[in-house]
C-alpha cells in the first residue's frame, strides 16, 4: 500500500523558521556552556554572571538575526547571502557583549578564553544549521512540498497579469494549481503553461481532493454582480478567498497593504527607517559615536592645532546644509580653506583640483577626509548619522534637485559621515550631473536596503577605502 505524499505548505514555511529560531538560540546557548566546559572542566562551577552574559548574548542574537533576514523564507534558499548574515549578526552580538562588559566595568570576570571559544563554536554550528536548513529546503523544493497552492479565478487581462506575476515569484513557493473563470465563452484555452481548467463548478469538483490555501479572484470590482455570484459559491471552500486589487497593483510600485479604519490601503511608500529600525539605529548611531569619538579625540587636537598654526580664522567651519525631512542642520567641518570673514554674498564653488583657496594643512585634512570627523559631534546631537547619504551645501541641493528627479529622496533618512557612494569610491568633486546622479542611485541603494550589518559593513569598508581617494582635493 502507497501512502500518500504529505504536501507542506505555507504553514510550514512558517513552522520550518520558527523551529530555526529555536534551534539558533539553543546552539548559541549551548555553546557557551560547552565553551565554559572545555576551558574550565565539565564539572567546574559555573559563576552566575556566565549564564546571563549567555542570555543576553542568545537575545541579542534573535534580534540582529531577525534583521539580518535569516528567518526569510526566500532568503534562506540563497547559502552564500545566509552565510554572509551569520557572520555580520554574530560578530555585531559578539562586539554588542564587549562593549557591554567594558562600559559596565565587568569585563575582567570573564575568561577571554570563553568568549573566543563560543564565538568560534557557535559561528561554526549556526553556519552548519545554515547548511542543512539550504539543502533541507531545497530538497523539498523539488519534491513539491513547502508550496503554496493557489487557484487563480479569472482568465481575462486581471489573471494573465496575476500569474505572469506569480510566475516570476517562484522562490516564494507559490504555486498555481489552476486556472478557472465564471465565464463559458470568450475564455482564453490557456495562460502560459496554465490551462483554463473549467468553470466555478469545475473549481469546487477540483478542490475536494486537493490542498487549496488561497482562491485568488482576478476580476475588475466593476463587475459587482459576477463577484457577488462567485464569492456566494466559494465560501464553503476551506481557503483563504482574496480579491486581486486590480491592474494598479501591477502598474505602482508599492510595499504591501494596510487599513485606515478597516478600509484596505495599498501602501506606496513608508519611512525607510520606522519603529525599531529607527531605534536601532539611534543606538548605533549614539554607541558607535561616543566611541569613535573616545577614541580620536588626540587626532582632533593635533589637526585643531595644526590648522591654527598654518593659517588665521577659525578651527571649524560651519555651513548650513539640509538634513532629514529636507529641515536645515549646521554641518560642521575643520576648516581647510583661506578664512574669508564675509562669504554670505558668495555662490559655494566646489573645490577644483590645485584649488588655490585650500591651505596647506587643508590639502592634508581633504585628501584624507579627516576634515569630516568634527561631524562626529552632528552624529551625537542627533542632526546626522555614522552613514548615510552626504550632506551638500544647500546651493547645490537645490541644484541638482532641479535635474535629478529622485535627488531628494534621500532626505528621508539622516545624513552620513560616510555612505555606500564613498566607499564606492563616488566622492570629491562631481563635474557633471551624471556623477552626482551615480552618487543617487548609491544612495537610494542604500535606503531601500539598509539593515545594521549593512551600516557595520560601510563602516568597515570605510577604514581602508573612504579616507583616501584620488577625487577628493
Amino acid at each position: 500500500m502507497q501512502l500518500p505524499r504529505i504536501s507542506l505548505g505555507i504553514d510550514d514555511q512558517r513552522v520550518i523558521t520558527g523551529a530555526l529560531r529555536i534551534v539558533d538560540l539553543l546552539v548559541i546557548a549551548s555553546t557557551g556552556y560547552v565553551a565554559y566546559g572545555v576551558y574550565h572542566g565539565f564539572y567546574a562551577h559555573m559563576p552566575d554572571n556566565y549564564p546571563i552574559a549567555i542570555a543576553i548574548g542568545a537575545l541579542l542574537a534573535a534580534n540582529f538575526m531577525h534583521f539580518g533576514r535569516l528567518y526569510n523564507f526566500v532568503d534562506l534558499q540563497k547559502l552564500a547571502a545566509q552565510l554572509g548574515a551569520i557572520t555580520v549578526s554574530w560578530g555585531a552580538v559578539m562586539v554588542t557583549l564587549l562593549l557591554i562588559a567594558y562600559f559596565g566595568k565587568v569585563s575582567s570576570s570573564f575568561s577571554r578564553a570563553w568568549a573566543t571559544y563560543w564565538f568560534i563554536a557557535a559561528y561554526i554550528s549556526l553556519t552548519a544549521v545554515r547548511l542543512f536548513a539550504v539543502v533541507l529546503i531545497k530538497q523539498l523544493r523539488e519534491k513539491g512540498q513547502l508550496t503554496y497552492n493557489v487557484i487563480v479565478v479569472g482568465a481575462g487581462e486581471f489573471g494573465e497579469r496575476l500569474i505572469k506575476h506569480l510566475d516570476s515569484r517562484k522562490a516564494s513557493g507559490v504555486k498555481i494549481l489552476g486556472l478557472f473563470d465564471d465565464r463559458n465563452t470568450r475564455v482564453p484555452e490557456s495562460i502560459g503553461e496554465h490551462k483554463n481548467q473549467g468553470n466555478i463548478d469545475d473549481l469546487l469538483m477540483f478542490v475536494r481532493n486537493q490542498r487549496v490555501d488561497q482562491i485568488a479572484i482576478a476580476l475588475p470590482w466593476t463587475a459587482q454582480e459576477r463577484l457577488e455570484n462567485i464569492l456566494r459559491r466559494l465560501r464553503t471552500v476551506a481557503a483563504d478567498i482574496t480579491l486581486c486589487p486590480g491592474t494598479a497593483v501591477f502598474e505602482i510600485p508599492h510595499l504591501g497593504y494596510g487599513d485606515i479604519a478597516g478600509v484596505p490601503m495599498l501602501t506606496v511608500f513608508k519611512p525607510p527607517l520606522a519603529g525599531w529600525n529607527r531605534i536601532l539605529k539611534g543606538i548605533e548611531d549614539r554607541l558607535l559615536g561616543l566611541i569613535i569619538l573616545m577614541l580620536i579625540w588626540p587626532i582632533l587636537l593635533a589637526i585643531a592645532l595644526a590648522i591654527k598654526l598654518d593659517s588665521s580664522g577659525p578651527i571649524l567651519f560651519r555651513q548650513k546644509r539640509y538634513g532629514f525631512n529636507n529641515n536645515e542642520i549646521t554641518v560642521l567641518k575643520f576648516r581647510s580653506m583661506f578664512w574669508e570673514p564675509d562669504r554670505s554674498d558668495k555662490k559655494v564653488k566646489q573645490a577644483q583640483q590645485e584649488d588655490p583657496r585650500v591651505t596647506r594643512v587643508g590639502r592634508f585634512i581633504r585628501r584624507t577626509s579627516l576634515d569630516e570627523l568634527p561631524q562626529i559631534i552632528n552624529v551625537l546631537r542627533g542632526e546626522m548619522s555614522l552613514v548615510g547619504p552626504r550632506p551638500h551645501a544647500i546651493a547645490h541641493n537645490e541644484e541638482y534637485a532641479q535635474i535629478i528627479d529622485e535627488y531628494l529622496i534621500r532626505h528621508k533618512v539622516k545624513p552620513g559621515i560616510t555612505g555606500w557612494a564613498q566607499v564606492n569610491g563616488l566622492r570629491g568633486e562631481t563635474a557633471n550631473p551624471e556623477q552626482m546622479r551615480a552618487r543617487v542611485q548609491h544612495d537610494l541603494y542604500y535606503i531601500e536596503n539598509w539593515s545594521l550589518g549593512f551600516d557595520l559593513k560601510i563602516l568597515f569598508l570605510t577604514l581602508f577605502t573612504g579616507f583616501l581617494n584620488e577625487n577628493a582635493y
